[in-house]
């Protein structure tokens, strides 16, 4: 291979994102390449190295590996290197060495950054694609009408006539069609609209044939509203001109749909805060069900008003934690007072309040040790109208029975101290499971004070116990990220889901699992991920970058899964976890990969007992 500067850049430049360098910039950056090979064994970086800059494989491959020397991943001809470390601290974060006879381009760590900050395109492929970490209330639960726009709110099937049309036939089209308008073109192009109102007040009232064509009765050059206005200006639009239909029509003409104020009142009604109040005052599990049949829509609504993945959860597990509470409110007053204290509980997704559009119910009943053995037929009856009710409300019975209604899971506060302390002191595979579930507890409703003790000093002691800490990391590495060797995605290979990933098991429940991992080691109270891995890093579990990798990871693969639900949504199936790659941009597949390989890194740190990203 030659080392002639123009040969390098064309090199470069066939590769993406640096293809978008623009061509005077080309021959500036040409003189600035290096050329290096390395032999089969040679190390390219070591971990923690300054960088050189970043790398191209031009021929050849490579293997990645911890700096305990675990195998993370080989790489080969035109992939990148080194790209995470200059956008930290210029450092390398993994070490790389040859396997194979390898020549390698090198682009100078101070043009990189140049080409980072002068070029949109590169910055946008090599910027973890997920949202800022504002924690704070206002942005995290922000939504509704200002925050979504037309194009995401409005109808796109739109119903046509041209300006000759009947009256009649305008009718008729609304009825077959079931709506109360219809768009008036002609050669394409909008020139009026006509409503229910308008046949009622200036056919009918006004005893008109129903033969005269709607150009005679239709609101001529109607106002329309853009794409991409928000909710609220079609809202204040349709409330000044007291109208309640509006076109889409783009600034170039293009009709894309119409929305109207039903939609708006819709979409207001669909909020979590209304779902919630409307939930805390139904009278049955049947109205709860109506009220939860808007959930994809709030799903679909706060995945379009980019709402962060945490936000998201958080919301859906509003309304569960709101189902919960009303029906054990229902079943109380059904069934009368209960005969000593309790503290319902729920684990899974909902203790973690992690849910989404796809959820079980995972829960169980801490009883005052005053229990007596009669008391626990009214336990039972409790345990089995709320569960009973999660389910007809769309949050099915748990495949593995882990809900109060199983006799095991519903027991006074001296039994479940019994049950932690055996996990803790003979982690065996199914000791191993339970804790797994059961270290996710937050008490929903019931008396705290129950929960809060036997959940600090349960944490204290697993902590202690450095083998139970052994088999739980053990146990965690079960769940690997869907990576080969050569950092391709390793797909399902057959059944109803060939050839997709699954983005729950494969990418969340990983970082779950380290998560809880940290949690141990550092006696961390909070149960959801996102706030473990946060005080793991604050705390010294693990080192800040390292969180902060982890944290992008799961934001990003978190994103992902939320919008994929969101796609299934509007396209009318039902919401689930499996991901086709190719459905993704180049650039989100890149994302996503690096985003596996930080996780199955920290899982080798783990596994090593460390929780340091090189």
């Amino acid at each position: 291979m030659t080392t002639d500067p123009s040969a390098l850049i064309d090199v470069l430049c066939q590769t993406a994102p640096f293809d978008q360098i623009p061509s005077a910039e080309r021959m500036d950056l040409a003189p600035l390449l290096i050329r290096v090979e390395r032999a089969p064994g040679n190390t390219v970086f070591e971990t923690g190295e300054d960088l050189q800059g970043l790398y191209l494989i031009e021929d050849g491959m490579v293997e990645v590996r911890t700096d305990e020397g675990d195998l993370i991943s080989y790489r080969s001809q035109g992939e990148i290197m080194g790209e995470r470390g200059l956008l930290r601290d210029g450092r390398a974060l993994l070490s790389v060495i040859a396997v194979e006879p390898t020549q390698l381009i090198i682009l100078p760590a101070e043009r990189f950054h140049t080409l980072f900050r002068d070029v949109p395109a590169i910055a946008q492929w090599f910027a973890r694609a997920v949202p800022a970490r504002d924690t704070s209330d206002s942005s995290r639960y922000a939504t509704g009408l200002t925050a979504l726009l037309v194009k995401d709110l409005m109808s796109r099937k739109v119903t046509t006539c041209p300006p000759g049309t009947s009256v009649t036939e305008a009718a008729r089209l609304m009825r077959d069609n079931r709506i109360s308008a219809v768009l008036v073109t002609e050669e394409k192009v909008l020139s009026g609209i006509i409503t229910v109102h308008d046949l009622a007040n200036k056919v009918l009232a006004e005893g008109l044939d129903g033969n005269r064509p709607v150009s005679s009765v239709m609101t001529p050059d109607p106002i329309a509203v853009s794409p991409s206005a928000t909710g609220l200006d079609a809202l204040m639009l349709l409330s000044e001109r007291r109208i309640n239909q509006l076109p889409v029509q783009t600034a170039k003409g293009r009709l894309r749909g119409i929305i109207s104020k039903s939609d708006l009142i819709r979409q207001q009604a669909s909020t979590a805060s209304n779902m919630v109040s409307e939930i805390a005052s139904a009278d049955s599990a049947a109205e709860m069900h109506e009220i939860m049949q808007r959930l994809p829509e709030l799903l679909a609504h706060l995945v379009a008003a980019s709402a962060k993945p945490q936000a998201i959860t958080r919301r859906i597990t509003d309304l569960t934690d709101a189902i919960t509470r009303r029906l054990l409110f229902l079943a109380e007053e059904r069934i009368g007072p209960p005969p000593v204290p309790y503290v319902w509980a729920a684990c899974g997704s909902q203790g973690r309040r992690e849910q989404t559009g796809v959820s079980d119910q995972d829960n169980c009943l801490i009883i005052d040790d005053a229990m007596t053995p009669e008391d626990d037929a009214y336990f039972a009856e409790l345990a089995r109208l709320v569960s009973d009710g999660l389910n007809n409300t769309g949050f099915v019975y748990c495949p593995g029975d882990m809900m109060a209604t199983n006799p095991r899971w519903r027991q006074p506060r001296r039994v479940w101290q019994r049950y932690f302390n055996d996990w803790i002191a003979q982690p065996d595979t199914e000791a191993q499971m339970l804790a797994s579930v059961m270290f996710d507890l937050r008490p929903i409703k019931g008396a705290p004070d129950l929960f809060d003790d036997l959940h600090r000093s349960t944490l204290e002691m697993a902590r202690k116990n450095s083998i139970f800490v052994a088999h739980m990391v053990s146990n965690s590495l079960k769940h690997a990220p869907p990576l080969t060797l050569f950092r391709s995605f390793a797909l399902i290979r057959g059944g109803a889901h060939k050839n997709k990933i699954d983005l729950k098991m494969s990418g969340i429940v990983p970082i779950v699992d380290l998560g809880r991992i940290y949690a141990l080691r550092g006696a961390i109270e909070e149960v959801n991920t996102r706030d473990r891995l946060q005080r793991a890093g604050e705390a010294g579990v693990i080192s800040a970058s390292g969180a902060r990798d982890l944290l992008d990871a799961y934001d990003l693969i978190a994103e992902i899964r939320l919008r994929h639900q969101a796609a299934r949504i509007a396209e009318g199936h039902a919401p689930d976890n499996y991901l086709a790659p190719d459905m993704l941009s180049e650039l989100e597949r890149n994302h996503l990969r690096d985003a596996f390989l930080v996780v199955k890194t920290m899982q080798s740190a783990a596994g090593q007992g460390r929780g340091v990203m090189g």
